[in-house]
């Protein structure tokens, strides 16, 4: 569904107030309250001629008529679904889990159901935190559908809080094991660029002067010729598609990442040329349990993909 609506020159004013009122009233359009006029601007949902409007502060332009894309309604809440779980550790607070490439985190549009938090419901019943939001209970830090790997979740409302404070103060321990597309010029480095959405592609982040401050090290591991290499990326910050943004602005990127990399092609070694996601895996997690104090800290080992690229790697160097 969209509306437009056509600034005449009674007033200039902000765009999301002047839509806010604007809208109102409008035939087939949902009531839309300035703060939900604000984040549709942020997710890049109001243009204006064939421009995306990025700034809910902006100033309401005469003349001009201004597209407004209004998403369908979410389901009230995501259900419980029986979907296999790699639980790592578990007691009354918190879960720990593995999670497999290919699950989405919570659900979103395009992805409402057998996700990770549909999972949990299943798994943990009532327990899960409703601090997150009713569609991201007890979720305090996310990895992407395609990325494997470790994950805390909360089951209580103290726990809930007590992590979500460690993620702020970035104390939580959390390293990547990451294949990349040729090879780093330094064995060890610091990569810092603040991470903000691409203006020419919604979808994506990138290193920009108005995004949030991010820094992601690196220290190689293995290198395979001059064609790839296995990275362990230590995030210092969390940022969404922190270390594929990063890697991919030093020339770096993942291999099988479709959207910050140039994908894989055919004339690729069939070991880059058939792997299928990016090549990230989420490794160690380590932080202070927020209820008993406890130091904590998980490994998980390379998934049998991330295996399999590895050994057809140093099977055919180059």
């Amino acid at each position: 569904m969209s509306g437009d609506a056509e600034a005449r020159e009674e007033n200039i004013d902000r765009i999301d107030r002047w839509l806010a009122g604007r809208l109102a009233g409008m035939p087939d359009i949902p009531n839309l309250s300035r703060s939900r006029l604000k984040n549709l601007i942020l997710e890049g949902r109001v243009s204006c001629g064939e421009a995306t409007i990025t700034d809910p502060s902006g100033t309401v332009k005469p003349g001009q008529t201004y597209r407004v894309e209004i998403p369908p309604p979410e389901p009230a809440a995501p259900e419980a679904e029986t979907i296999a779980l790699d639980v790592v550790y578990e007691d009354a607070d918190l879960i720990v889990v593995n999670k497999q490439a290919g699950l989405v985190v919570h659900p979103a549009p395009g992805s409402w159901d057998g996700t990770l938090v549909n999972a949990l419901l299943a798994h943990c019943g009532g327990s899960l935190s409703g601090i997150g939001g009713v569609k991201r209970p007890g979720i305090v830090h996310r990895i992407d559908k395609d990325t494997s790997g470790l994950m805390v979740v909360a089951k209580s409302d103290d726990a809930h809080q007590g992590l979500v404070v460690q993620f702020a103060a970035h104390t939580i321990e959390r390293r990547y094991h990451a294949v990349v597309r040729g090879i780093p010029p330094k064995n060890t480095d610091r990569i810092e660029g603040a991470i903000g959405r691409s203006q020419r592609n919604r979808k994506k982040m990138a290193v920009t002067a108005t995004g949030k401050p991010a820094v992601t090290h690196y220290k190689m591991l293995e290198r395979f010729g001059m064609k790839a290499a296995l990275l362990e990326c230590r995030l210092e910050t969390g940022r969404t598609h922190q270390i594929r943004v990063h890697l991919s602005n030093i020339g770096h990127a993942l291999i099988g990442d479709p959207l910050y990399g140039r994908g894989n092609k055919a004339s690729d070694p069939e070991p880059i040329r058939t792997f299928t996601r990016q090549a990230l895996h989420a490794a160690v997690l380590g932080f202070e349990h927020p209820i008993t104090r406890e130091t904590l800290r998980f490994e998980s080992p390379l998934p049998v993909d991330m295996e399999l690229l590895l050994d057809g790697l140093r099977d055919n160097p180059a």
